[in-house]
């Protein structure tokens, strides 16, 4: 294995092109190594990318809150969010593709599909394509170039906005180091996996600035049938700059002018293809011939202008500028005879004959068709915040108040091809026009504005807070046969909502080390640009307690999300079974459970041992009533019904050992069964996911204080195990894989 590991190395960073843009990279960019910003001063610390704030913080939290800082990260030195998050109590992932490329995440039953049920955020601004007119996360940052990572489920989700039924993920990325200095931090794998992380910066009196990249790839661990084959893997490249000008040091009132802008391209040879039962127990890692060319093309670009003032008497404000621009096209296959690829793999039996052309059977022309989905995104806006501190008798208040002014679009402009499939191979028969199957553009403008308030006094501290959205959606139906638009739109579909989302958290101190906590708040989804569906509301509350002595801490905190109507998505990534976009109402529904971690650190003479445990138990995941839904993933819905892809346990735990010069650390995930469609009862074969564990190991040695290496092994075990049913049949988790790193700190 190992020296398979270093051929491996020696192959990747030995050929011309890859060892001359590494060469490049590496003379203009070095890792900064996890610093907050300049202590010279204090207000530097607004730099409100942070919600939270530190860790340390996260104790006086009324609400339910998690840090996941840069020491934590670099334990494992994760590139899947899914793999970071497992460490979250109460945040529920599905895998998809193995590699977390686009990431299905949920907050206490939110729904996990392409992670649109939550807030997602980098550096305090929302990153989904467009995240109030089409948020699923077909895009999402690049996890390696990530500092840390906040996670807000209770009241503190409120000052988010808009999604607040289950929570918010701000993302938050590598700071300009304190002086000048970086890190490189090198990786291959199998699969002939390769990937470089690189970044530089140096902080100065007034000029400050960093460059970052990260550069991934790996030919991917299933294999295709047929002739053609190719790879089933990604290439990712990521760029990150920025730029912070300062007042005067001697000035009496601190200002900062801060830039950030990156550029994001991935091509993964990706598909929602799965496979039947008995494929996957012959072969787990196989991909059917009709697959074959199946890509996600994607560019994604982001521009930040910030504007940071304090005075330094007690108020201070920032208000940034932000626009992000993505497009994408993902080119696969979407039926076989007119059926879905869904319904084949749904129904082999009945459709026995379209399942044997996606296995290579030769077919008649046109029998297999493959779809253009070609979208692009805009999302731009201006967002503020003030905080002022000020003290009423002995009790200390800070009020913080801000808006958001935004807008955002998806175009959407789609094609269909038709293809014979001919002893494996696919042959090109009929080529569709641009625009000729899809052709229309969603529309949201928002205002929002939110104040909260902490206020302290004696042993309590309680944060009010309310947040206003104002939300004009549009949808515009273009003809099919009209792709320059010129004609106009056939339909339009318009629709608004104003919400009003209260919170209230409270948290009481008993002594230094135990807190007591709860809260409640509103939970609202806005709907989709000319849904007819009514907006998701919940009332969401929970109640818990902390304890932190300085080597051991627990947390304890019962939730229940109660709705008084969900609603679904039709997305391709469900299986559809409507029109794309098409929602549909699910009504009450109840998630509740219990979310506990803890971690101690022990101390054997010289070596340390972290031990750390994270268990979420859903006690109820279930619709209140019964109905009839064209959406596949409820279909017919019975009073009591579980809801999809919500294991009723999941747990992590993790333990180390750690020297002054090496460390080791092993860590297991378990996910309980689950259904992936909506039932109650024992549970059914073909709709649900047996229970699995994954264990990830890594070990690391210290050369020299800047000079370290590490051996990595992900599903150390090599588990087999299915990540997904849907769209369209069994897709296995990422195999045993394992990589050799090579990390240095200037």
């Amino acid at each position: 294995m190992m020296g398979k590991l270093f051929s491996a190395m020696q192959n990747h960073f030995n050929s011309a092109g890859r060892a001359s843009l590494c060469a490049a990279l590496i003379a203009v960019c070095a890792a900064a190594a996890a610093q907050d910003a300049d202590p010279r001063q204090a207000a530097e610390l607004i730099d409100t990318v942070t919600i939270i704030g530190h860790a340390s913080d996260v104790a006086d939290v009324p609400g339910s809150a998690h840090v996941i800082d840069s020491e934590e990260l670099d334990v494992f030195i994760e590139t899947d969010i899914l793999r970071m998050l497992r460490s979250v109590p109460g945040v529920y992932v599905q895998e998809e593709e193995g590699f977390g490329l686009r990431p299905n995440i949920g907050i206490r039953g939110s729904g996990l599909d392409r992670s649109a049920r939550i807030a997602l955020l980098e550096d305090g601004v929302l990153i989904a394509p467009a995240p109030y007119s089409a948020p699923s996360a077909y895009y999402f940052p690049t996890p390696r170039r990530m500092h840390a990572l906040e996670v807000l489920k209770g009241p503190a989700a409120v000052i988010i906005g808009p999604r607040t039924t289950g929570g918010a993920i701000n993302m938050i990325s590598t700071p300009i180091p304190k002086v000048a200095g970086g890190r490189i931090d090198l990786r291959v794998g199998e699969y002939n996996t390769n990937d470089a992380h690189l970044n530089f910066g140096s902080r100065g009196e007034r000029v400050s600035w960093l460059l970052e990249t990260v550069q991934s790839a790996s030919d991917g661990f299933k294999h295709i049938d047929g002739p053609v084959g190719g790879n089933t893997g990604f290439v990712l490249e990521d760029y990150i700059a920025k730029l912070q000008i300062d007042s005067d040091p001697g000035e009496a009132v601190y200002q900062s002018l801060r830039f950030k802008t990156g550029y994001t391209q991935q091509t993964s040879d990706e598909t929602y293809l799965g496979l039947t039962e008995d494929d996957y127990a012959v072969d787990t890692n196989r991909r059917y011939a009709a697959s074959a060319g199946d890509v996600f093309d994607s560019e994604h670009s982001q521009y930040q202008l910030s504007y940071v003032i304090d005075p330094g008497n007690k108020w201070r404000g920032k208000i940034t500028a932000y626009r992000n621009d993505f497009k994408r096209n993902w080119y696969k296959l979407q039926s076989v005879n007119g059926i879905s690829i869904s319904d084949v793999l749904h129904d082999t039996a009945t459709h026995d004959i379209a399942l044997g052309y996606l296995k290579g059977n030769t077919s008649p022309d046109d029998a297999i068709t493959k779809r253009a989905n070609n979208r692009s995104y805009d999302s731009q806006g201006i967002q503020a915040q003030l905080e002022w501190d000020f003290g009423f008798g002995d009790n200390d208040i800070a009020l913080t108040a801000g808006f958001r002014i935004h807008k955002d679009a998806e175009d959407r402009f789609q094609h269909e091809n038709a293809y014979r499939m001919e002893d494996g191979a696919l042959v090109l028969t009929t080529a569709g026009a641009p625009g000729s199957t899809t052709n229309r553009v969603s529309r949201a403008n928002v205002r929002a504005f939110f104040v909260e308030t902490e206020i302290r006094t004696g042993k309590w501290i309680l944060t009010p807070g309310l947040r206003v959205e104002d939300i004009d959606l549009r949808r515009l139906d273009y003809s099919t046969a009209d792709p320059s638009r010129a004609l106009g739109p056939t339909r339009v579909g318009e629709n608004s909502v104003s919400a009003v989302i209260p919170g209230l958290g409270v948290l009481y101190r008993l002594n230094p080390a135990w807190r007591l906590l709860a809260g409640v708040h509103k939970g609202f989804n806005p709907p989709a640009p000319g849904s007819t569906a009514d907006e998701e509301s919940s009332l969401n509350i929970e109640a818990g307690a902390r304890y932190d002595n300085g080597n051991w801490s627990v947390e304890s905190i019962y939730f229940i999300n109660d709705y008084d109507n969900l609603v679904g998505t039709v997305t391709e990534s469900t299986g559809g079974g409507a029109n794309i976009g098409d929602q549909f109402d699910g009504g009450e529904v109840t998630v509740s459970g219990l979310e506990f971690s803890s971690s101690y650190d022990w101390t054997v003479g010289r070596i340390d041992v972290p031990l750390r445990l994270d268990y979420t138990w859903t006690t109820k995941a279930e619709f209140g009533s019964a109905f009839d839904s064209e959406f596949d993933p409820w279909g017919s819905v019975a009073a009591g019904d579980e809801l999809p892809y919500i294991p009723e346990h999941q747990l992590r735990v993790s333990a180390g050992l750690v020297t002054g010069k090496w460390r080791l650390n092993l860590a297991a995930s378990y996910i309980g069964k689950l259904r992936t469609m909506t039932g109650q009862g024992a549970y059914v074969a073909a709709e649900s996911v047996d229970a699995h564990v994954v264990w990830n190991l890594i070990a690391a040695w210290q050369f020299t204080p800047r000079l370290s290496t590490y051996v990595k092994f992900d599903n150390l075990l090599d588990e087999s195990y299915i990540a997904a049913r849907r769209p369209a049949g069994i897709r296995p988790g990422l195999p045993r894989t394992a990589y050799l790193g090579l990390t240095y700190r200037l």
